[in-house]
């Protein structure tokens, strides 16, 4: 029995939820995820060497980084890590016509590629460092008490359907540091829900939705907005060398955007994700194998152990912000560009980022458990940080295949062949503009399933369609506010999803039969009603005329 039929009369189930049960039931029989992937790498062996003895390939125009011949500057790592790829992409690209075809793994070269491989595409996945690093702060945080302090204050003053749209809007702004919204939010919004009686798949639904199915589009300038405009300038350069667009060329799209679909996921999660879990009344109806309470509840605390704890904590997060004004805004601080002196895009500041909220929860962690009385002790932070990592054994076998995977794939091109292909059918369609661009937020969505990063994805379409609609006369921030819908929805359904193993683990702490299929069941709802509503959204907004950014028509 799936955990939502566990907690439901099947009398008030409707069709709806009937098909979403039936879903969750095919999807747990899918094999454990470490297999599933291992079949699939059997898969795209096979289907490599067909592709590759039919001469199967696309040429097109790429967008590919300007190289130069610099000295090198320490700067700290990438500033971004976008999903699923770990790119650093240079400020600068230029258009190149390429063939591509495919290439078989089964060849001498693929056979050596395989072997070779193995260790460096699991030690260049740094999803796997990333998750270290951050969840070092936060399980220090945790051991404390402190998260379980703040979800009582949020629930506090965010109480039902606001706590459901107070974790999505957080979700969607968390983009602006990338994996730290996957990482803190997602286990926090299943505590949250819990310590009000709700079920916390609930909670853990709203927040992987919040986090990634609007992932393009924040109400802040991130690193991403930087680079996907730079690409599109390149982009633009082909048509015409004398125009430009700038970061904020989508910036009233995205501020709506990001509201209007929290608001929409809100409705989501209220209306059609917890009537499935409509007879949760609280822990005892959770497996009672699993550490649920331990991961809602580390530390029992009085109120006067909780306030004095909260209250360290907030001479903590003072004396962080003001470490990090002071590496930030002087003439030539350690976080600024070398070069330029800026703070946004790739910088030290957001090369920093997750390492930077890694530091605030380390510390804040530790003033809390110092005032609360949890921590006495040097020992009692390194106790917190072992446990957590302790819990994350499984995940790190999981994405060793999973890297191996994504490694073996990027190397038949099979991605950048399929997407070639589908573009090619886009660009020849014979439709009007409107109708055009619906097609190509389709072709983006259906793309973003078997290629999950942003960028890759824009360097290969950019090319291709920015100089085609600026022919049709639509401009090209219009093109890339199309891009950004396609590119979020299906984040939350593909198994490529990096973090989908960290959320199904999650989830298992409080439903220990929780399986891959649950999480999509959960995760289908958002999709399809988000990519519907946001294509409505833009087009209304397309017809209408309204600016997508200050000094950016929608038009020419």
């Amino acid at each position: 029995m799936s955990a939502a039929e566990a907690t439901a009369p099947e009398e008030s189930r409707g069709f709806v939820q009937r098909m979403l049960d039936g879903i969750e039931k095919v999807g747990n029989k899918v094999p454990h995820p470490v297999m599933m992937f291992v079949y699939l790498i059997v898969f795209i062996m096979v289907l490599s060497v067909f592709l590759d003895l039919f001469n199967v390939g696309v040429t097109e125009e790429v967008l590919v980084p300007v190289q130069h011949q610099t000295e090198a500057v320490a700067v700290g790592g990438p500033f971004e890590y976008d999903l699923v790829e770990n790119d650093t992409w240079e400020d600068e690209f230029e258009v190149v016509t390429e063939r591509i075809d495919v290439r078989s793994l089964l060849t001498v070269d693929g056979i050596r590629f395989i072997f070779t491989s193995f260790v460096n595409n699991f030690a260049n996945f740094s999803v796997v460092a990333v998750i270290f690093v951050a969840m070092i702060g936060v399980g220090v945080a945790e051991e404390a008490g402190l998260m379980a302090a703040l979800i009582r204050r949020l629930v506090a003053i965010a109480p039902g359907t606001l706590l459901t749209f107070a974790i999505i809007l957080v979700g969607g702004l968390s983009s602006v540091a990338t994996d730290a919204g996957y990482l803190i939010l997602i286990p926090l919004g299943a505590s949250a829900f819990l310590s009000v009686k709700r079920h916390p798949l609930i909670g853990i639904a709203a927040a992987y939705a919040g986090v990634s199915a609007a992932f393009s589009v924040n109400i802040l300038i991130t690193p991403l907005d930087a680079m996907l405009t730079e690409m599109t300038n390149e982009a633009i350069a082909i048509a015409d060398p004398n125009t430009s667009i700038t970061i904020t060329a989508n910036w009233y799209f995205n501020v709506v955007s990001t509201i209007l679909m929290a608001i929409i996921m809100t409705v989501i999660t209220e209306k059609v994700i917890a009537p499935r879990f409509a007879g949760f009344t609280g822990e005892a109806d959770l497996d009672p194998d699993t550490d649920a309470e331990a991961a809602a509840a580390p530390a029992q605390l009085t109120p006067e152990q909780e306030a004095k704890g909260l209250k360290y904590t907030t001479y903590g997060l003072i004396a962080c912000i003001v470490g990090v004004v002071l590496l930030c805004a002087p003439s030539g601080a350690p976080l600024r560009d070398p070069v330029d002196g800026g703070l946004i895009g790739d910088t030290p500041l957001m090369g920093s980022l997750i390492f930077i909220i890694t530091l605030i929860f380390l510390i804040i962690g530790i003033c809390f458990g110092i005032g609360a009385g949890t921590i006495t002790h040097s020992n009692d932070v390194i106790k917190g940080v072992v446990k957590t990592f302790s819990g994350l054994s499984g995940l790190i076998f999981m994405l060793l295949i999973i890297s191996q995977f994504i490694a073996f794939f990027n190397y038949t091109n099979m991605p950048q062949v399929i997407a070639g292909g589908l573009a090619s059918v886009l660009e020849r369609a014979d439709v009007n503009d409107v109708l055009l661009l619906i097609g190509f937020i389709l072709v983006i969505a259906l793309l973003d399933i078997i290629m999950p990063g942003s960028m890759p994805k824009w360097a290969i379409f950019a090319p291709i369609f920015v100089p085609l609609f600026m022919r049709l006369g639509i401009a090209p921030q219009t093109v890339l506010a199309a891009y950004r819908i396609g590119d979020s929805p299906m984040n939350v359904i593909t198994p490529l999803m990096v973090y989908l193993p960290f959320i199904l683990i999650v989830a298992q702490r409080y439903e220990r039969k929780t399986g891959m299929g649950t999480i999509i069941s959960l995760m289908i709802p958002y999709t399809l009603v988000l990519l519907v509503a946001w294509i409505i959204f833009f087009v209304a907004w397309y017809l209408i005329g309204i600016p997508v950014g200050p000094g950016y028509s929608v038009g020419t």
